[in-house]
């Protein structure tokens, strides 16, 4: 069997029943129509899973598909129509070099193209929501190919139509839209407009933009290291929580907050963390709280994935008991609980 703690970027993770590797549109569908009714796990760049010690009880389908269709128009600016399995920062890297701009905010975040719709990832102040405009699925319930547009994926915060169906829609390939131009959008996230040496709302080159938000995300050991294992980890394990006005009122002035259209507003998780007790360098087993980032949770070297549950559930139910507030995980949990 496969170890499937060779194909995740925390390094945590028990066999495969079955695995399959594929890399065409018609060997993802085949492989998905002889698994028939039993489970089945997409996995790209393994970057956003903890799967259990115990493994996956089904069939686990490796995708690393890699076709590009572009269609550029000096006016209207550039459609990208890009295969579920090619890397996320490769293809952004690719449009920064073509001359294209507003994907820059959102280098360096691991993972595939296929995930980013799912997660609907986002950094910096942008998600990959403002810059898509078509993804093409297989959907499992009816047996066919099935196209989303924007809307009808239904993104929200780090959250989409098919991260709401789990195990339904399998993404095929993914449609954006990103204009020309060689000047990112303003620069509205504080930290990012402090490393560019800018004012928020100014703007700055595309390649200055993705060199720094690089440098910042190798400082929080969210680069993809073999010889940093602070940058064993899934990301950031939790999502900021989305609460109520009178609820963020409550907490401390100190407290960063982001008031929503809706009313809500959005808190961040690492504060809560850090100052709920939990602090960078904390252990259990061979988990790690990143010394670098404390909502990065990281393999020190020899964790398993029960060793990263329990220092996730310690770390929740701390800003629990301090705050009141129910962290979830924005790692996709596969066979484990916290």
């Amino acid at each position: 069997m496969t170890e499937l703690s060779n194909y995740t970027s925390l390094r945590v993770g028990g066999p495969a029943q079955k695995m399959v590797q594929v890399s065409t549109e018609s060997e993802i569908i085949a492989a998905i129509e002889e698994a028939g009714d039993s489970p089945i796990l997409i996995i790209g760049g393994g970057t956003n899973l903890l799967i259990s010690d115990k493994g996956f009880a089904g069939t686990v389908i490796r995708i690393s598909n890699n076709s590009v269709q572009s269609e550029v128009d000096a006016c209207s600016g550039a459609t990208l129509t890009i295969g579920a399995g090619e890397d996320w920062d490769v293809f952004v890297q690719a449009t920064i070099d073509r001359g294209f701009a507003g994907l820059e905010t959102l280098s360096g975040i691991p993972g595939t193209v296929g995930a980013a719709p799912i997660q609907n990832i986002g950094a910096y102040g942008h998600e990959v929501a403002e810059f898509i405009t078509r993804v093409r699925t297989y959907d499992r319930q009816a047996k066919a190919i099935k196209t989303f547009t924007n809307a009808e994926c239904e993104f929200t915060y780090r959250n989409s139509h098919f991260k709401s169906h789990p195990g339904r829609y399998v993404v095929l390939d993914v449609q954006f839209q990103i204009r020309i131009g060689e000047m990112s959008d303003p620069i509205t996230y504080l930290e990012l407009a402090k490393k560019l040496e800018i004012q928020p709302g100014e703007k700055a080159t595309v390649k200055q933009t993705r060199a720094a938000v690089l440098e910042l995300r190798a400082s929080k050991g969210m680069l993809l290291s073999q010889d940093d294992h602070d940058s064993w980890s899934a990301g950031s394990f939790f999502t900021n929580p989305i609460i109520s006005q009178q609820a963020a009122d409550a907490l401390p002035n100190a407290a960063p907050k982001w008031p929503l259209l809706d009313g809500r507003v959005k808190i961040s998780a690492a504060w809560l963390i850090e100052n709920s007790g939990t602090h960078k360098g904390d252990e259990v087993g061979g988990a790690r709280i990143s010394t670098k980032h404390v909502l990065a949770l990281s393999n020190a070297g020899n964790a398993t994935a029960a060793d990263i549950a329990q220092l996730a559930k310690r770390a929740r139910d701390q800003v629990k008991e301090v705050f009141g507030i129910t962290l979830e995980a924005e790692v996709n949990l596969v066979g484990v609980e916290i």
